[in-house]
C-alpha cells in the first residue's frame, strides 16, 4: 500500500494526535447550525501557531454538511518543485497524526490523461500546503477521498477547465490553499492585502502570486463562481504579526466560505 507519509508534523503543527486533536476542537468548537451550501472555501496554509485559527474559522462552517460531502479536490501552489502544468502523486493515502486519508485513485487515474496533469510523487513529497489543510478536514468531516492537485507553470484558465469537471454536486468540496502576501511591514501588508481580498470579492480573476502564493488556484475557482453564480463570503483576515510573529515582516492570510446563492 503507497502511503505518503506526514512531512509536516512536529514542526508545521503538532505530532501528538492527541494535542493535534485538542487544539483543533478548541478552534473549530460546535460549528454552524444550518447547512450553508458550501462548494469551496479558500484557506491558508501556514503553521498552525500563525495561520491555523484563520482557517478553522471557515472549516468549522462544514460541520453541518459532514453526512453530504464524501469528496474534497484540494489545490495549492507547489512550494519546492517548478514544473509545467498540475501535478498529482500515485499514493493510495495521505497520512497525518490522526489517521490515512484516501486518494481518489480512479479520478487521478482519469486526469492523469489530460495533458497538463502529470504524477509526481517527489512534488508531493514534502509539500506542505496540502498536508496541512486534512486534519481540519479529518476533524470536520466524516468519511471522504481526496484529490490532491499541486499547481506550478499553469494558467488558472487551464485549471478552472480541469476543476470544471470534476467540481460537481454538492457531495465535492473545493479546499483552494492559498496565503496573502509575504513579507512586508504590518501597515504596508495590511493595505495589499486589503486590495487583494477586494479583487477576490468582485470575481476579479487577476491575482498574482505576490498578491497571494496560491494566486492559480484563487483565480480558477473565481472563474468558475462567477460562472456558477456563487457567493462569497469573507471570514477572517489577519496577518501572521496579529498572531504569532513580529510586525516588520508580515505574511497575510484570508479565509472565505463560497456557497451556492439561497
Amino acid at each position: 500500500m503507497n502511503i505518503r507519509p506526514p512531512a509536516v508534523a512536529g514542526s508545521f503543527y503538532d505530532k501528538s494526535p492527541e494535542n493535534l486533536q485538542s487544539q483543533l476542537s478548541h478552534w473549530l468548537g460546535a460549528g454552524a447550525g444550518q447547512p450553508e451550501n458550501i462548494r469551496a472555501v479558500i484557506v491558508p496554509h501556514a503553521g498552525y501557531i500563525y495561520s491555523g485559527k484563520v482557517a478553522a474559522d471557515a472549516y468549522r462552517h462544514l460541520k453541518s454538511q459532514a453526512a453530504t460531502i464524501n469528496k474534497v479536490i484540494l489545490v495549492g501552489p507547489s512550494h519546492r518543485y517548478y514544473f509545467k502544468g498540475c501535478a498529482l502523486p500515485t499514493a493510495h493515502y495521505f497520512s497525518t497524526p490522526l489517521g490515512d486519508v484516501p486518494i481518489d485513485t480512479q479520478c487521478v487515474e482519469k486526469l492523469s490523461e489530460i495533458a497538463d496533469i502529470h504524477l509526481s510523487d517527489e512534488a508531493h513529497a514534502f509539500e506542505h500546503c496540502l498536508e496541512v489543510q486534512l486534519p481540519f478536514l479529518q476533524t470536520c468531516l466524516s468519511n471522504f477521498s481526496l484529490l490532491p492537485l499541486l499547481t506550478s507553470d499553469v494558467s488558472p484558465t487551464v485549471v478552472a477547465r480541469i476543476l470544471d469537471t470534476i467540481w460537481q454536486g454538492d457531495q465535492t468540496l473545493l479546499v483552494i490553499s492559498s496565503d496573502l502576501s509575504h513579507y512586508h511591514p504590518y501597515a504596508q501588508a495590511q493595505q495589499i492585502d486589503s486590495k487583494t481580498c477586494d479583487l477576490i470579492e468582485h470575481y476579479r480573476a487577476s491575482l498574482n502570486p505576490e498578491q497571494a502564493c496560491g494566486s492559480t488556484g484563487i483565480n480558477a475557482l473565481l472563474q468558475l463562481a462567477k460562472q456558477r453564480h456563487y457567493q462569497l463570503t469573507r471570514i477572517t483576515q489577519k496577518n501572521s504579526g496579529d498572531t504569532a510573529g513580529d510586525k516588520e515582516r508580515v505574511v497575510g492570510y484570508v479565509s472565505y466560505l463560497v456557497s451556492e446563492t439561497q
